[in-house]
């Protein structure tokens, strides 16, 4: 098994909530290269829940498959909230999906910078019809400890966008 418990437990719980609900999922994913929609779908039955998931690691992808503005990347980087919120924003378009989450980060260990140091990911999640939530984080530890933080808060972000609906 790729992934912990509490993980699996947490994707199982989100993906109880979408079906009680009748929501579809989507994800857009950047510095996780695919965890979170892998660990979503590591749960028998998430195809009732689970619309596609968005793997655009790099910055063409982005513009590409989630129609990111490439101003806005030259503007603010790729690991940024204006970019976040493209991506989930553009993942919702581009999908059958009801909710998307998004995150864009750097998971090191290399590749930070002042301004956007080791472990800094921006987390985007958008509903039809409802404005995009934002968070961003500062995760401590190795690539793995940052990436598995990261679908964590991923996880976390859900949950609360389902439950204030």
């Amino acid at each position: 098994m790729m992934f912990d418990e509490q993980l699996l437990y947490d994707a199982n719980q989100i993906l109880e909530l979408c079906k009680r609900s009748d929501i579809r999922l989507a994800t857009a994913e950047s510095c996780t290269g695919g965890l979170i929609i892998s660990c979503l779908t590591e749960i028998p039955g998430s195809s009732d829940v689970i619309d596609r998931g968005f793997i655009t690691y790099s910055n063409e992808a982005k513009i590409e498959l989630l129609g990111v503005p490439n101003l806005l990347i030259a503007l603010h980087g790729s690991v940024s909230e204006e970019v976040a919120i493209a991506m989930s924003e553009g993942a919702l378009s581009r999908s059958m999906s009801d909710i998307t989450i998004a995150v864009t980060g750097v998971a090191g260990p290399g590749g930070g910078t002042t301004d956007k140091p080791v472990g800094l990911v921006h987390f985007a999640c958008s509903g039809r019809g409802r404005s995009s939530y934002t968070l961003k984080q500062n995760f401590p530890g190795s690539r793995s400890a940052i990436r598995d933080a990261t679908v964590q808060t991923a996880f976390s972000i859900i949950r609360k966008f389902l439950e204030d609906n």
